[in-house]
């Protein structure tokens, strides 16, 4: 590993059970994949070709069946406490108003659990501060069910964050929103990364919102699941929504297309 990856994935290979292990049937293979200290990196591929399975994989909720993990320096034996994520459905618990949906991590997660009754008034600054960056102050006492989607997926993405990990994970996490919601959305997300510089692994479909976030842009093949195109990213930042109206964003979005597109026709991976 080198002195600056942040995540290492060491050959790589996941079959979800011993007779599907037994019989060769992996669900990823050979994964092999460095991302840099506050790297933003997204991985793009066809439906069920592993990005979600990758995803378990990067924060220990599924253990390789060959191959090693490191995140941080440390070998991933179980759920990381390092890493937030948030995904399609907000699943904010409809119970709870928005502000405490957020705090929920800091009820659960050490060391801030021990902790969370002694200094539930700061925890809760800290939520209300995290809240008003994303446009949501005055919403901290509604409940879920009075607000809008992108409003539960800004929540969603303040309670991921709230614990201050040092790597984000996200799958398809404005799929559900519509195209103006959903730009809104990638530009805070790229606020609250410039900010914070934290490791960010988006999952999603949408190759223009891969393109206008990430530094690298990952292709996986259909299952199983494997990294046949590293493309980097080489548009200047702080990047705005006039950038992808640009003959340069558009051709590395047709470029990534056109991988996928091929892999669509053939079935067979492209190398990279």
């Amino acid at each position: 590993m080198t002195q600056e990856s942040f995540v290492d994935f060491q050959n790589v290979w996941l079959a979800y059970n011993d007779e599907l292990l037994a019989q060769n049937h992996f669900a990823v293979e050979d994964i092999n994949l460095q991302v840099k200290q506050g790297e933003f990196i997204a991985i793009v591929g066809p439906s069920g070709c592993g990005k979600s399975t990758f995803m378990k994989l990067t924060t220990g909720l599924k253990m390789p069946s060959k191959g090693r993990i490191l995140v941080d320096g440390q070998p991933v034996t179980g759920p990381l406490k390092i890493s937030g994520m948030a995904f399609q459905a907000s699943s904010l618990l409809p119970w709870r108003t928005t502000l405490d949906n957020v705090l929920l991590p800091l009820e659960i997660v050490e060391p801030y659990r021990s902790n969370f009754k002694q200094k539930k008034t700061e925890y809760a600054e800290r939520a209300r501060k995290l809240l008003s960056t994303v446009g949501l102050a005055g919403y901290e006492d509604k409940f879920p069910w009075q607000l809008s989607g992108g409003m539960q997926q800004r929540a969603s993405i303040c309670r991921a964050l709230i614990h201050e990990p040092k790597m984000l994970l996200l799958d398809e996490p404005f799929g559900a929103l519509d195209a103006f919601t959903r730009e809104e959305l990638w530009c805070i997300l790229r606020d609250l990364w410039t900010e914070q510089k934290f490791n960010v692994i988006l999952v999603t479909h949408d190759l223009r919102e891969s393109v206008f976030l990430a530094d690298t842009v990952y292709v996986m093949s259909k299952s199983p699941g494997r990294f046949v195109v590293k493309k980097e990213i080489d548009l200047p930042r702080p990047r705005d929504l006039e950038i992808t109206y640009t003959p340069e964003f558009t051709t590395i979005v047709h470029e990534l297309r056109g991988h996928i597109g091929a892999m669509r026709k053939t079935g067979a991976a492209i190398n990279p």
